[in-house]
């Protein structure tokens, strides 16, 4: 029997070291000016793409870790530098797994270059799905994508929300809907390429925390696109509608579940994100409290402070075990029989809400200042409970999956 073990490698430690050096000698010092000018970090992305953290070929390898620790660990690592630019570096990879798992080599060979460019001339690419309204309700999907057979064309129309890099991306993804009477397995997914007439960027967001990552809405009028474009190409699209159409016949239940279990391998990674938010928030807080005098004391010597941080500390080590187990489980292919994936998402997403507010506290009025990071660390946080499925929608997944029941 294999010996088991938590340890990390000695290869895994080294990259986990480098990232976080990257983290605190790049983004960090840079986290404070991005936040206060709301606008993408083109010169830290930059520094990301020359050293080769901004790359396919670097998440590739770290999703291919036989652990499946290797992305949590750089999701950590980088959002424990700052969460705002952290998903600036990272928000291209939404765009780009979705081409590596739906496109053909072609299309991978094609558009992946496009999306992140090169070091001196760095590029980024968005993914597109939420809607007006169609958030957590994906099968609500209003976006369609009419095949236009007579130009071997794809003509696309609708509204996309809450895109990373939306609009400004030199190449967009956007998922649509091709058969409305499947549900979630009618969507399909698109490559808009660069200056694509139609397609533009409509309100940019002014938000409360990741100010540093730019979000937008995404206007699609007559979007025409080839057929070149449809990922993983017509023939495969069509293989995949007819299955669905004779599981519906057999059980719409079926089709649903399917869907589902998708969404539920990628939570892991931001419940990774969370944890790396929450961790460095208490150690600003744990620094302070042995460093701030009060009463001819460090203020950790008080009880009230010192229990808090004790908390702090198990929650976010209880989220990170959360978070490997979900990862582990995913890559080795063991299903989530208690929904693992939410489990983790829901778990550090509000372990990072809690403990980065503990953090504000614990630093009194200073922590409700912008000359300390927790602040913006805070605001941060609570993105966690919202994207890649609200925490109610996590609570729901799980209940559905332990029990077996239709919750709504």
């Amino acid at each position: 029997m294999a010996e088991f073990t938590m340890e990390l490698s000695d290869e895994q430690k080294e990259v986990r070291d480098w990232l976080h050096g990257f983290a605190a000698d790049v983004i960090r010092p840079a986290a404070a000016e991005w936040d206060e000018r709301e606008e993408t970090p083109w010169p830290v992305i930059q520094e990301a793409a020359k050293v080769g953290i901004y790359s396919l070929d670097f998440y590739a390898q770290q999703f291919f870790d036989p652990t499946g620790l290797g992305i949590p660990m750089a999701m950590e690592e980088l959002f424990w530098g700052d969460a705002g630019i952290a998903l600036s570096i990272v928000g291209t990879g939404l765009a780009a797994i979705g081409v590596v798992a739906n496109g053909t080599e072609e299309q991978i060979g094609t558009w992946i270059p496009q999306m992140y460019g090169t070091p001196d001339d760095v590029k980024v690419a968005a993914f597109c799905s939420s809607e007006p309204d169609a958030g957590s309700d994906v099968g609500s999907m209003r976006t369609r994508a009419v095949y236009d057979q007579a130009k071997d064309e794809w003509v696309l129309n609708g509204t996309k929300t809450w895109a990373t890099n939306g609009g400004i991306a030199n190449v967009h993804i956007v998922v649509a809907v091709v058969d409305p009477g499947l549900g979630t397995k009618g969507h399909a997914s698109f490559i808009i390429p660069p200056n694509t007439p139609g397609l533009s960027q409509g309100q940019k967001f002014k938000k409360h925390g990741i100010r540093a990552s730019h979000t937008a809405e995404v206007v699609l009028e007559d979007v025409r696109v080839p057929g070149s474009c449809l990922l993983g190409g017509k023939e495969k699209l069509d293989e995949r509608l007819a299955r669905a159409r004779e599981r519906a016949k057999a059980g719409g239940e079926r089709v649903k579940n399917a869907a589902m279990a998708t969404f539920e391998a990628s939570r892991p990674a931001v419940g990774a994100m969370a944890v790396g938010t929450a961790r460095a928030a208490y150690e600003v807080a744990l620094d302070y409290a042995k460093t701030r005098t009060q009463f001819g004391r460090p203020i950790i010597d008080n009880q009230g402070i010192a229990f808090q941080l004790a908390d702090m500390r198990t929650q976010i080590d209880a989220a990170r075990l959360l978070v490997w187990r979900a990862s582990w489980m995913a890559s080795t292919g063991k299903p989530f029989t208690s929904a693992e994936g939410s489990m983790s998402k829901l778990y550090a997403s509000e372990v990072a809400k809690k403990v980065t507010a503990q953090a504000v506290q614990i630093l009194g009025g200073n922590g409700y200042t912008r000359e300390y990071p927790v602040e913006r660390m805070h605001r941060d946080s609570a993105i966690y409970t919202i994207f890649e499925g609200t925490s109610e929608i996590q609570r729901l997944v799980i209940a559905r999956t332990l029990s077996g029941m239709p919750i709504r």
